[in-house]
């Protein structure tokens, strides 16, 4: 998971504090492990650095003054770039892919495309380990059937995901 890239989704949508950025990373993409203070503002603080984001003037609030971050053309650039991006086929990828749909709905992107996308990679990746699996021997058509069982079994998430995106974007925009 790209918790800068994430980050640069969040504060498209608006601009925030980093308390208000870490409430809402954990409640969308933390399950499980949520992500530690010190790792948002470090992490703003690059992003910042490398001119993604801009810190606002401090604000009074019920602790120590707060600092609004607002994205900038170039870290919204980054994030467009990368959420139109399909996930290299691995394991895990459910939880890239969950966070790119997540924010594109939250956004109002179409995250349909996103997902369509991501279905073609999955497809020329199938075909590349179906042709290895015929020309292959043993050990790689194993490996290859290793792949191509993940790879279906993503394409079922897709699918399965694609009819739930009505549903989806009720739930998480309403927060």
């Amino acid at each position: 998971m790209s918790v800068p890239l994430t980050l640069l989704g969040l504060l498209e949508r608006e601009p925030s504090h980093g308390y208000d950025l870490k409430r809402d990373y954990d409640t969308l993409f933390g399950r499980g492990k949520p992500l530690p203070f010190g790792q948002v503002y470090a992490t703003l603080g690059r992003l910042a650095r490398d001119g993604k984001v801009v810190v606002g003037e401090a604000e009074p609030g019920d602790g120590p003054d707060r600092k609004r971050y607002v994205i900038t053309d170039a870290g919204a650039t980054e994030f467009e770039t990368w959420l139109g991006e399909p996930v290299a086929a691995e394991p895990h990828l459910q939880t890239v892919l969950f966070t790119k749909v997540v924010l594109a709905l939250m956004l109002g992107r179409d995250a349909e495309r996103y997902l369509d996308t991501q279905r073609a990679a999955h497809l020329a990746r199938m075909r590349e380990l179906t042709e290895v699996k015929r020309t292959g021997s043993l050990v790689d058509a194993l490996l290859a059937d290793h792949g191509l069982f993940h790879l279906e079994s993503d394409l079922r998430w897709i699918d399965l995901t694609a009819a739930r995106l009505d549903a989806l974007r009720t739930e998480v925009t309403t927060r």
